[in-house]
């Protein structure tokens, strides 16, 4: 038998460069995604609640800082306005004083009604003024000779006067001996220097905007010529100049 020699024919194929191709890491399936580190005090434990919180005051404080600016431009407005208007203190005038009587006893008693003519005017022209718990009482040498009168309240509205005329004392007063015998010596040489004094609460209005409550304090130095047993008017010496604190 002839021996059949087969010749296989070689694949032109098998000697062509095989071209490269990257081959790809096997991963195991049992390896995990890279997951950033999260900080400790955010990190949830089994069975426990996440310690972050949104923060809920947020809203409030905002609010708070919107009412703090409000409250603030407000002041601001105000004291703008305050400051424009400039409210001024009212002016006192004695105008006229009479005497209806002047008796001392043992002991030191002083009974005396006086009455007098004041002039009150509010400087202001675009503020009006108010006092209210209104009293005067007169004093002689630093002593209250006269008890304290209340006296209806005072409104002024604005670059306006009004008078007043009140009579104070009629009631006996308890003086030292100093103060009963320095009266005796004044009305022998006819000139007697006394204090008219005024207290009270005040305060100042203009347009809607109104000012706290303060205290005044009034006190005209007056010089009297006054002889023992006058009655009636008598004359004011000098120009008497009433201050006015407040």
């Amino acid at each position: 038998m002839e021996e059949v020699q087969v010749m296989h024919q070689e694949d032109p194929r098998q000697h062509q460069p095989q071209q490269y191709q990257p081959q790809r890491q096997h991963q195991p399936q049992n390896q995990h995604h890279y997951r950033p580190k999260v900080p400790h005090q955010y990190q949830m434990e089994k069975g426990m609640v996440s310690r972050y919180r949104p923060n809920m005051n947020a809203p409030k404080r905002g609010h708070c800082i919107c009412i703090t600016i409000s409250l603030l431009l407000l002041g601001i407005i105000a004291l703008i306005t305050w400051l424009a208007y400039r409210p001024a203190k009212p002016q006192f005038t004695v105008a006229g004083a009479a005497i209806y009587g002047i008796n001392a006893t043992t002991p030191p008693l002083i009974s005396m009604s006086m009455q007098f003519n004041i002039i009150i005017k509010n400087p202001n022209k675009r503020v009006s003024i108010y006092v209210d718990r209104f009293s005067a009482v007169v004093s002689y040498r630093n002593q209250p000779i006269t008890p304290h009168v209340a006296l209806p309240p005072l409104y002024l509205e604005a670059h306006s006067t009004v008078s007043l005329s009140p009579v104070i004392g009629g009631s006996p007063v308890p003086v030292s001996v100093d103060v009963a015998n320095g009266l005796e010596v004044d009305e022998n040489y006819g000139v007697v220097g006394v204090k008219l004094v005024f207290l009270g609460r005040l305060k100042w209005k203009a347009g809607e905007i109104r000012s706290a409550h303060y205290g005044i304090y009034v006190k005209c130095n007056l010089l009297l010529a006054l002889k023992k047993g006058s009655m009636g008017q008598v004359p004011v010496l000098g120009a008497p100049i009433c201050e006015v604190d407040t």
